[in-house]
């Protein structure tokens, strides 16, 4: 038998994979109780009925090759951001996005720049691509921009902020942004990882503060890309859409590492559908506003240290083996994210969901934290 690791660069044969949230079949089969999930932050409203009928007018002419470019999306994209299509480009999801960003500016040698306990990908796009990943420490839960800055060197090429983060749901405010982008020397590029900016904007107003000054960067021509998706708010992980804006120069070598018609017919007409339908977005942002703050305080009450969360989920600190009651709530039908990967052993994350759904949470997490406590 072959020994195929012999042929495989070591960063290739040392990269750990992706573990997403477990599936609600996956979850259903193994506790044998229908469930509920709310570990992956999707909406739990779907996808916008308009973009449901856009999905089924396309499947007709599935037997063509979607449009490489996505050119009607990227303009209405350029549009609505106030920016040239040439400097938006549209991939299938935005972690797609994120390995053909650290494929282009990395190579062994360099490194990217990010904090711990944030988005899971970022070290298996930059490792895939043969970089190193620095994590500096975190500054109460959330980027500690001083440490980015200080930890940046002439083999820097990236730096990964998430806003809000993943998992702690926690916001870097536009002034701190502004202030950490002139310390950034001209070799580096930062990427703005933005998938929940609708949740956090919606806050923002209700809040009586500003969420982000990405879009300013963009069109000022600042070495900043800005990531968006089509997954959260608009309901549509389930297809695969996302996009960058950016220098456009920087935009067209993103475009060349694209893997050829990658994003579908389909998800590209409910992408056009989803962003017409401000409605359904607009009920899915509310709903989060809402139920984010009865949750929290909930969670509070019981005594459990929960953070202020600027995305559709919460983050909340247990102080004991959170694998364990995560899969303690599956057996009782309700799917959750235990928070080890992240470095985070006695944290859950919880998608916010419908006031239903949190309510049957609520009820199988008091449940489930009962029964631990007599043991």
């Amino acid at each position: 038998m072959s020994d195929f690791s012999q042929w495989v660069p070591e960063h290739i044969r040392t990269l750990g994979g992706y573990t997403p949230g477990k599936s609600l079949r996956q979850a259903q089969r193994e506790s044998r109780v229908n469930c509920i999930k709310l570990a992956s932050n999707e909406t739990p409203f779907g996808p916008s009925p308009r973009a449901v009928q856009a999905m089924q007018a396309v499947l007709r002419e599935c037997n063509f090759y979607p449009d490489n470019d996505a050119g009607e999306l990227r303009e209405k994209l350029a549009e609505r951001h106030h920016v040239e299509p040439e400097q938006v480009v549209v991939t299938a999801g935005s972690t797609s996005l994120l390995g053909i960003i650290a494929r282009t500016l990395l190579s062994p040698g360099l490194n990217a720049v990010t904090s711990e306990r944030s988005f899971i990908v970022y070290p298996i796009a930059t490792k895939a691509a043969g970089g190193q990943l620095i994590e500096v420490p975190m500054r109460d839960n959330g980027f500690d921009l001083d440490a980015l800055a200080a930890a940046i060197d002439h083999n820097t090429r990236l730096v990964f902020i998430a806003n809000p983060n993943n998992p702690t749901g926690t916001l870097v405010g536009p002034d701190a942004l502004d202030r950490f982008l002139e310390k950034v020397p001209e070799h580096v590029i930062v990427i703005l990882d933005e998938a929940y900016c609708d949740f956090a904007q919606h806050f923002a107003t209700a809040r009586g503060t500003k969420y982000s000054h990405s879009l300013d960067y963009v069109r000022d021509g600042r070495k900043v890309v800005v990531l968006r998706t089509f997954s959260k708010a608009h309901g549509l992980a389930g297809v695969r859409v996302g996009y960058g804006l950016g220098p456009a120069e920087l935009m067209s070598y993103f475009a060349r590492m694209r893997t050829t018609f990658s994003v579908s017919s389909v998800a590209q007409a409910a992408a056009l559908a989803a962003l017409e339908d401000e409605a359904h977005t607009r009920k899915a942002v509310v709903n989060n506003s809402e139920q984010a703050d009865w949750l929290v305080r909930r969670l509070a009450e019981l005594g459990y240290r929960v953070l202020p969360t600027w995305a559709n989920f919460v983050y909340c600190e247990l102080g004991e083996d959170a694998a364990a009651v995560a899969k303690n709530l599956q057996n009782e039908g309700v799917i959750i994210r235990p928070l080890g990967p992240w470095g985070a052993p006695t944290a859950i994350r919880i998608t916010i969901g419908t006031p239903e759904q949190n309510q049957t949470f609520l009820k199988a997490f008091k449940k489930v934290m009962e029964k631990a406590a007599v043991r």
